[in-house]
Order: C-alpha cells, then structure tokens, then sequence
C-alpha cells in the first residue's frame, strides 16, 4: 500500500484495486453489483484538472475557476485546533466550525495564501454542483463514459480543501469518487457495522448525513469499545492524483484528504426509481410507531416486514386478483403518489 499521509490508518485491509489501463473500459454497474469498494487505478489520469494539479496547486486552482460562473457558494472553515476535522463541540448539539456563502475565486484564493502552514484554518468546499457552479468543466475532458442507462440520473460534484477530514457517515447512492489534485485516504465499512461505528444525533449533522463519534485519529475504546470490530472489518483506499474508488450506497466512509491542497470529484447515482421516497422516512416513521413497543411485538413486526418489505418484492400480492392489490403492487409513480397521500391521510389524523 502506497501510504500519502504521515498518520498511519487504523486498518491495514487494502481495498481491492484494478487497473483502469489494464481493464479498459470499466464496468461500474458490475463493480457495485460485487457489494464491495474497488479502486480503480489511474482512472482520470487524462483529466486536464490532473494534469494542472501535478504541476502545482495554483495551476489547479486556476485551471478550475477559468469555468467558475461567479455563484455564491457554501464554504465550510473550522480553527487550526480542530486538526481538519468536521465535527461537533463538546455537546453534540452544535457544529464546531464556521458555514458561509463564499465566492469560490476568493475562498481558493485564502487556502492558497495558507498552503504549508501549520496553524492555518481548514477550509472545505463540500458537494458542490459541477454543472451549476463549473459549467463546461466536464464538457472539457474532466469526465467519464458513463453510457449505461442506470447513470441517466448521475449527478456530478465537487469538493474542495486543504487538510481536511470528513467523518465516517453513509450515502445513499452508489459513489465514484475521483482524486484530480492532492491525496486522499478513505477508510470504509460495510453497511452492518453501524452500531460499532457509534452514530451521533440525526440532526444537526456535519454534511446532511449522521455520523460516527469515534475519532479516527485517537480511538477512545473505554467509550466505544465495538468499534474494535469496526476496526477489522474495515477497508483501507489511498488514493493519488487520477485514482478512484468506487463503492455502493450505505457504506460508511471516513475520507482524509492528506495534502494541502485537494480536488475531488464525484459521480453519484441510484438504481431506484425517483418517485420512492429515502428509505430514511421510514426509519423516522419507525422510531414513531415501533421502537418503543414490548420486545415480543418487535420480534412479531419484523417477521411482517420480512414479508412485506425485505423479501420478494411480488410475494406479498402473488396470490391475489391484479384488482385486489392496492398498495401491495409493484410500484409505479401513479401508485407511489396514490400511497403517499394515503401516508399523509394517516400522519394527518
């Protein structure tokens, strides 16, 4: 394993990695259908966004905003003290850094007057838009063939910063996650290790997604004594300038970005159907209506969900009449409207 940082990482599992020169064309649809993280070596080596990044920061940084249109965007600076990391103050209620809207032209302009220096700030530029904020970027050679139609939907972003860590969290939409300037290190888990990974408060949260407490740097095993399962459980990606790593949706990763200066762009997307609804309304709804009832109710729900939910998605209405089905059939966006409204009826009541 290649190591670009100077901490070393909590597992020593490497992610298993291909050859993006070796293979060709890459099958990303296939790569998610294998449930597990891959590297792809090399992947946007020919991006012209690399190529200014080999020569040096400033030279990204300008390559980058000759397609910047001007727009207000969300940048995230957090104290020296905090050592990069986006996290939470001692109360867990409140974010321990500062959210503002910046133009992009002068937010890179303040992380490069910082380059190197010890006690700088961490500056962050999280998700943001590519088409919205760089349009003609992709359009200039910074993208990738993505022909198969599950990608119809991918959306395109950015991130940006000097030496910044991201805490494990999880997403819900498959990832490729290309370094073009800079390094990165990301540390991932599958999704059955939640409750090692010790997740924070649903709200507020760091970026949209919750979190995991434990810190990475120095692991408090007294407070969290299973992330030590975590721990062997996880997976291991150092990525350089023209890597990538692809990985499913609800994995968790923790992502250190190792050098001073660091572009990365990613392409999300979904299988599902856009008219479903985030899975993550029915575990609110859950907490609402089951959490809390007798444990020998739980067990009898989960053997409903079994069977309505999480086993074969045509089991439930096999045996009935097509006119008999209602909700129980496969949905379509007539049906997801018509059990929506009928959701609202009775959260309503």
């Amino acid at each position: 394993m290649t190591s670009f940082g100077s901490e070393r990482p909590i597992t020593h599992r490497n992610v298993r990695e291909i050859d993006a020169r070796a293979v060709g064309a890459v099958d990303f649809a296939a790569l998610i259908a294998g449930t597990e993280p891959v590297v792809v070596r090399g992947l946007a080596r020919d991006w012209p966004l690399v190529e200014a990044g080999r020569r040096t920061p400033e030279a990204a940084a300008a390559y980058l905003l000759s397609f910047y249109n001007g727009r207000p965007a969300a940048g995230y600076t957090a104290p020296s003290e905090a050592g990069g990391r986006y996290f939470y103050d001692d109360t867990l209620t409140k974010l321990a850094f500062d959210r503002e809207r910046v133009q992009l032209d002068a937010y890179l302009g303040r992380m490069l007057v910082d380059l190197g220096q010890a006690d700088a700030p961490s500056y962050y530029v999280g998700s943001t838009d590519l088409d919205g904020y760089f349009p003609g970027f992709t359009g200039a050679g910074n993208d990738l063939a993505l022909t198969d139609p599950c990608f119809a939907g991918v959306v395109k972003s950015i991130w940006i910063g000097n030496r910044t860590t991201a805490a494990a969290h999880y997403d819900m939409s498959n990832n490729i996650a290309c370094v073009a300037v800079g390094a990165r290190r990301f540390t991932l888990f599958p999704p059955e290790q939640v409750a090692n990974l010790y997740p924070g408060p649903l709200e507020p949260t760091p970026g949209g997604q919750v979190v995991s407490l434990v810190d990475f740097r120095d692991p408090d095993f007294a407070r969290f004594p299973n992330f030590a399962h975590a721990v062997e459980a996880g997976q291991v990606a150092e990525l350089g300038p023209g890597d990538a790593v692809v990985y499913p949706a609800l994995w968790w990763h923790h992502v250190e970005a190792l050098a001073d200066f660091n572009v990365m762009v990613n392409f999300w997307w979904n299988d599902a159907p856009a008219y479903l609804d985030s899975p993550m309304t029915t575990v609110l709804h859950g907490m609402l209506s089951l959490r809390d009832r007798p444990d020998t109710e739980k067990r009898a729900w989960s053997a409903l969900f079994d069977y309505y939910l999480f086993g074969p998605a045509d089991r439930p209405s096999a045996h009935l009449p097509d006119a008999a089905r209602g909700p129980l059939a496969r949905l379509d966006e007539t049906g997801a409207r018509r059990l929506r409204a009928m959701l609202l009826s009775r959260l309503n009541r």
